[in-house]
């Protein structure tokens, strides 16, 4: 079955750190979303119990031309899934060669470590803990409708509507068919754990965007006024850019850049959904940008590479590249607001790396103080890291994240601008590619009908 690769895909795409898995999901065009989604993070949380049982059981070594995430996918299936049922095809065939040798190395594997359960197998880390249990939450598109029409749409489907939450508490309590909105996000409501809307009309229709709590944090702290010009320097997935968008109120322009010309075709169709006419998309490497390019004299920055946590030899290769992409980020002579971003709490890609850009540019940009209540800070690793931010399921009530605020110190005139030069971290001349260029562009829709 077409899903098993397709899982597969996302599994690899997830530990080669092109994307997060519901990004990665959501950009793959299988058409049965929720069914992947399932699969992929089944077949993840028993990752480690799934490497013990293939590997016993010399699965890799049997068939040689089978691939270890595909592996992986299936042996999930056959032992903690569906087993087939139904379907698996050729995979379904292959499998059965090696069953009794798998189920038999499952069976061992308990009897090793005291346990009779699958579930019991999993890690601490791995078992259903907050991110399970966070809310669902659904920013509204101010592209195509408001909030107000959006709330009252809810409450005539039969929801009832709490109002502004006050606090994390609020949101923590959400059951049944309440929703509240954000007490921190504006336009972002919040539903219960598990609510499923990739279905709902008003999501088909680009009214709605499922976006978690944190993502929405750096869009809005970039807080671009209409007319800006905002550059993207990671932008695929594309939620992030939508709400950029929706912030500018199409007016101004976005240069958003990704070098996985798969990712920004999925991108181009979510933008062209959600109604964003200012965006301008590019397969290109942000790092071979120049900034004297007169196109992006009057931008802002977006600066997002994404993250998970890796090995260590790869947490330092990421680091060295985060740290030259948020430099060649510092060197554009019209920046005024840079904002970086990680989905991950790693010391090394986050309050190393903007201590190490402020350092090689002394005196021009200083961390802008941001959310003074937000609960979770930067870690204390030099003065000022108090401005970041990070969240956490626990205590944010969203996926692991680390946003902070760049700003210059003081606005350069047109003189100056002229004369700017890098810093000495500018990275080495990447090499050039053909550049593709999609504009994203859709008609206006209403607010579906009861």
């Amino acid at each position: 079955m077409a899903v098993y690769a397709a899982a597969a895909g996302v599994l690899a795409g997830v530990e080669s750190r092109q994307g997060s898995i519901k990004g990665l999901v959501y950009s793959s065009n299988f058409q049965n979303v929720k069914q992947l989604y399932a699969l992929v993070c089944e077949t993840q949380r028993y990752s480690a119990v799934l490497d013990a049982v293939i590997a016993s059981a010399g699965l890799l070594r049997a068939e040689k031309k089978l691939r270890p995430h595909l592996a992986k996918v299936l042996v999930y299936e056959l032992l903690l899934g569906k087993g087939f049922r139904g379907g698996g095809g050729r995979w379904k065939a292959l499998l059965g060669r090696h069953q009794a040798r798998l189920k038999a190395e499952l069976a061992r594997l308990k009897v090793h470590r005291g346990v009779s359960r699958n579930e019991d197998l999993l890690e601490v880390g791995s078992r259903p803990g907050p991110a399970s249990q966070l809310p669902r939450f659904v920013r509204v598109n101010t592209l195509k409708t408001c909030s107000d029409d959006v709330v009252d749409y809810f409450k005539r489907k039969g929801f009832s509507y709490q109002g502004r939450a006050s606090s994390a508490d609020d949101l923590r309590a959400l059951k049944g068919k309440r929703f509240l909105l954000d007490p921190v996000v504006p336009e972002l409501l919040a539903f219960p754990a598990q609510t499923d809307l990739h279905e709902h009309p008003l999501y088909r229709a680009g009214h709605l965007i499922l976006q978690d709590r944190a993502s929405c944090l750096p869009a809005m702290l970039l807080d671009p006024p209409p007319g800006s010009h905002v550059i993207d320097a990671c932008a695929a997935p594309g939620n992030k850019t939508s709400h950029l968008a929706a912030l500018l109120k199409n007016q101004g322009k976005i240069f958003a850049f990704d070098l996985d010309a798969k990712r920004l075709s999925s991108m181009a169709t979510l933008l062209a959904r959600a109604g964003v006419s200012c965006c301008e998309l590019a397969e290109d490497d942000f790092l071979a940008v120049s900034p004297s390019d007169p196109r992006y004299s009057q931008s802002r920055q977006l600066e997002e590479p994404g993250a998970r946590t890796p090995s260590p030899e790869r947490l330092h290769a990421l680091a060295g590249f985060q740290q030259r992409a948020l430099c060649h980020a510092l060197t554009f002579p019209s920046l005024q607001r840079l904002v970086y971003s990680t989905c991950s709490l790693c010391q090394e890609e986050n309050e190393d790396v903007v201590r190490g850009a402020l350092q090689q540019n002394p005196g021009a940009f200083r961390l802008a103080p941001v959310l003074p209540t937000w609960p979770l800070r930067g870690l204390s690793r030099f003065p000022g890291a108090e401005h970041c931010l990070r969240a956490s399921p626990e205590t944010t009530l969203s996926g692991g994240f680390f946003v902070a605020v760049i700003e210059r110190v003081e606005a350069p005139s047109s003189a100056s601008q002229a004369e700017a030069s890098a810093p000495e971290c500018t990275p080495s001349p990447a090499p050039k590619r053909k550049k593709r260029r999609r504009q994203a562009a859709a008609d206006a829709h209403t607010l579906p009908g009861t």
